[in-house]
């Protein structure tokens, strides 16, 4: 019983996920997370009781998925400067160049303003993906692949024109076209060390 509270559970917060990323949040019923699941909206208030809730159980399907990807991505790789390179390439591409991640992140920014339940999920995601990168630098680093000066340094840069990118996507489209998306990537990898 418990296993299937759990998977309805999961399916809830993915379809909501998957509500919020197509149409924003705020344009989101709780009707119609109940109604994507295929399930009574007394059932959906059954797993979370507030729409609060569904947003943070969102939150955390996109960070579980994106940590999955991620493992997937660097098992293809057989060095630690390849790993980063997919690593980085796979994060543009899911990031930037996909509509539903980069409008969902986005979204989270600004609630993350007044709502601090939600801006503590994204600090905890995003130290966690922080901390990725950084192995990832210094295993290419240790392995004579990348110089760089100081990992944490360069991670921050990466990152910050990442989410910066992301923020002129809103104001200029072609940044997030799939034309962009190999310029992006490798003006990103060059941030790091990384020159392909």
């Amino acid at each position: 019983m418990v296993t299937a509270t759990h998977d309805m559970s999961d399916k809830l917060a993915s379809c909501a996920f998957a509500l919020f990323s197509g149409r924003g949040i705020d344009r989101v019923r709780m009707d119609d997370i109940a109604a994507s699941a295929g399930v009574t909206k007394g059932s959906l208030y059954w797993h979370y009781r507030s729409k609060s809730e569904v947003i943070h159980a969102a939150c955390q399907h996109y960070y579980a998925g994106w940590h999955a990807q991620m493992k997937r991505e660097i098992s293809k790789a057989t060095t630690p400067g390849r790993r980063l390179a997919r690593a980085i390439r796979s994060s543009v591409r899911t990031c930037l160049i996909d509509d539903a991640n980069r409008t969902f992140t986005l979204e989270l920014f600004t609630l993350s303003i007044h709502d601090e339940a939600v801006r503590k999920g994204w600090r905890a995601f995003f130290d966690g993906v922080k901390s990725f990168y950084i192995s990832l630098l210094g295993e290419a680093m240790a392995g004579g692949e990348v110089a760089a000066g100081d990992p944490e340094a360069a991670v921050d840069l990466m990152l910050a024109a990442m989410e910066g990118y992301k923020l002129r996507a809103l104001f200029e489209p072609k940044l997030c076209a799939r034309s962009a998306e190999r310029r992006i990537a490798a003006e990103l990898l060059g941030i790091v060390g990384v020159h392909e």
